[in-house]
């Protein structure tokens, strides 16, 4: 790999900040500059990083020097700032989603391959160590079949105030779209394509602008249903989320955004549980029931041989900034590894940034809309 990536922040809100922050963090890696249109942001931004503060954004794309563009801005930005930095010979990141029609994100794609450039969305839980723990227990089937899923997102409005970009959803293209493509990226990785089957969305009591605040979709992965929901009411020490799989002989619960806490429970058989225990090392492992010699448990037809009902507790809710941190190097590292070796295999592609996308939209199109009940 080269010795240097010089990196130019576009954009300068928290979630830049924590991400430069976290960049800086890797042996090579310079944040070269700063630019956002509120300049005293940019600032405060850039003097934390040493970094230098453009004029304007073409001055900002007109630098040499710049190797590659991360991209922080409100989604509606992400199309044509994508496309801008592209044009300008520069790799670019750019934060979730896309765009805001999978057209925009196809163009894009077309024009990152074309000039070999790198052009990705930080879909960052590909990143994390938990996603590659239960894609190998799905792969492998350690615990039989996957039959059933869900993601619940109860998240919290309390810095969304109801003139926020994130309400509007010209600017930020609706929660599945803005939010959701984390997660159905996640899920295509599990357990590969899929279909959606049908989508919702809740409007608001008592808003007069009618803001949508929940959203619901299933997707069918082969011929397993899997349920997203979306909230964004809840108070911010009540914000929390939950994934679960379900399989022929157990099930597997995430919890976090991030996640960073993973519970196992199920029918297992010694080579199993040895397994998990070295995909999962440290974890507490409780067998709750013996198996019987009398009885032979069944499911969808079939008998089921194990050894152990067992229970596995790995990870701590806690370990989330950290865990969060780790992920973006991880994600940074990993794709300049393939600026540098075209032939290096990423976790995240041009492809994920479309793929999600897409049923992120066709999820919007599909939405019937609730209105609030008339009492």
């Amino acid at each position: 790999m080269t010795s240097e990536l010089r990196i130019g922040i576009l954009g300068a809100g928290g979630f830049a900040a924590f991400a430069a922050n976290a960049f800086s963090e890797i042996s090579g890696v310079a944040i070269h500059s700063v630019f956002d249109v509120y300049r005293p942001a940019a600032e405060r931004l850039a003097a934390g990083l040493h970094a230098a503060v453009p004029e304007n954004i073409d001055a900002f794309l007109a630098d040499s020097r710049l190797d590659l563009v991360y991209i922080a801005t409100p989604p509606f930005l992400h199309y044509e700032q994508s496309r801008l930095a592209l044009l300008a010979g520069k790799h670019v990141i750019c934060e979730k989603p896309a765009a805001l029609r999978t057209a925009e994100a196809e163009e894009l794609r077309s024009i990152s391959r074309a000039n070999r450039l790198l052009w990705v969305v930080n879909l960052m839980q590909r990143y994390n160590p938990l996603y590659a723990t239960v894609k190998q227990i799905t792969d492998n089937q350690l615990m039989g079949a996957f039959l059933h899923g869900f993601f619940e997102n109860y998240a919290s409005d309390e810095n969304l105030a109801a003139s926020h970009w994130f309400w509007d959803a010209v600017k930020s293209g609706g929660i599945f779209i803005e939010h959701g493509v984390h997660f159905f990226d996640m899920f295509a990785g599990w357990l590969g394509e899929g279909r959606l089957a049908s989508s919702l969305q809740l409007r608001r009591p008592g808003i007069s602008s009618g803001i949508i605040d929940r959203v619901h979709a299933v997707v069918v992965y082969k011929d397993s249903p899997v349920q997203f929901y979306h909230g964004f009411d809840q108070p911010a020490l009540l914000d929390r989320q939950e994934c679960r799989l379900l399989f022929e002989r157990g099930d597997i619960r995430l919890d976090g955004w991030v996640p960073v806490r993973l519970t196992a429970h199920g029918l297992l058989g010694n080579n199993e549980l040895r397994v998990l225990r070295d995909l999962l090392p440290g974890a507490s492992v409780h067998a709750t029931v013996a198996k019987s010699s009398g009885h032979k448990p069944r499911g969808r037809f079939k008998d089921i041989d194990y050894d152990e009902e067992v229970t596995i507790e790995y990870g701590n809710i806690g370990d989330k900034q950290p865990r969060y941190r780790d992920i973006l190097k991880r994600m940074l590292r990993d794709q300049w590894h393939w600026i540098n070796d075209r032939d290096h295999s990423r976790l995240i592609t041009e492809n994920n940034a479309v793929d999600s996308l897409r049923m992120a939209e066709q999820a919007t199109q599909a939405a019937q809309t609730f209105p609030p009940c008339q009492s």
